[in-house]
């Protein structure tokens, strides 16, 4: 395997933005070093704690990291991912990656990948998309918002109900069943003719929206079996993260009469 060692120039660019040249290419860091591979066919780098086993060091003095716990391997022209340790891998804020699942592909661009021990551990991927470039410092630029989603009324009055556990920082939150929303949702406006396949409808609508715009985590064969309730965790998450739904939307909800939900 054609596997190059970072230098800290090389680990600098990585964080701040520089793609590798070549598309396909693949760069892996952690804390205390990483890797970047060119992705010809049955290119594999393994990462863990044990150094001398692996490509990519993570949690060396992690006992409940695995010597090694997770394996790349580039085949069919994508990236793919694998757990080969005893603990799950988290992708995505919310997917696990457990040692008997499916092999995992890589998007193009960045993917953060972490390893739970006695505290959290970081490996970063980078995925070339053939474009190199820098991006520069802007410290005293305006921060950028969260790429917030646009919900009809309908929709946002829905997802707040179904979602405002979430919105009440609640430490451990989970969503309205939709029998739950519906009822809800028809006691508080009861000129409107809410039910539990009306809420799926609307809710279903939103999920795959999102999806097709490129969240992870919103199919079926996105999170394995047996769904539950994960994809629309997964969904609530990202509309909070995204700040599309706000705490403030509970105070909105209160109202008499609400209007629609202010963009």
């Amino acid at each position: 395997m054609a596997t190059g060692r970072l230098d800290p120039h090389r680990q600098r660019s990585l964080r701040h933005g520089v793609t590798v040249a070549v598309p396909g290419t693949l760069s892996a860091l952690t804390v205390t070093g990483g890797v970047a591979v060119p992705p010809s066919p049955g290119s594999r780098v393994t990462f863990g704690r044990n150094r001398r086993e692996v490509d990519v060091c993570v949690g060396e003095e992690d006992v409940r990291i695995s010597r090694v716990h997770g394996l790349l391997v580039r085949e069919r022209d994508r990236w793919w991912l694998s757990n080969t340790g005893r603990s799950p891998i988290r992708l995505f804020d919310s997917v696990l990656l457990h040692r008997d699942s499916e092999p995992l592909p890589l998007a193009d661009g960045y993917t953060a990948v972490f390893l739970r021990g006695t505290r959290e551990h970081v490996l970063e991927l980078l995925v070339s998309d053939g474009e190199a470039g820098v991006s520069p410092s802007r410290p005293t630029h305006p921060t950028a918002p969260p790429k917030r989603w646009r919900l009809s009324p309908e929709e946002h009055v829905v997802l707040a109900v179904l979602g405002q556990r979430y919105l009440g920082y609640d430490p451990q939150p989970l969503p309205l069943s939709r029998q739950q929303a519906a009822a809800e949702l028809a006691e508080r406006r009861p000129r409107e003719n809410w039910t539990a396949k009306r809420v799926e409808h609307l809710v279903s609508r939103v999920r795959q929206r999102l999806s097709d715009a490129g969240v992870h985590g919103l199919r079926r064969e996105e999170v394995g079996e047996p769904v539950g309730l994960t994809l629309t965790v997964n969904l609530l998450r990202e509309l909070v993260l995204s700040t599309t739904l706000v705490p403030m939307d509970l105070e909105w909800l209160e109202l008499p009469d609400p209007p629609p939900f202010p963009d």
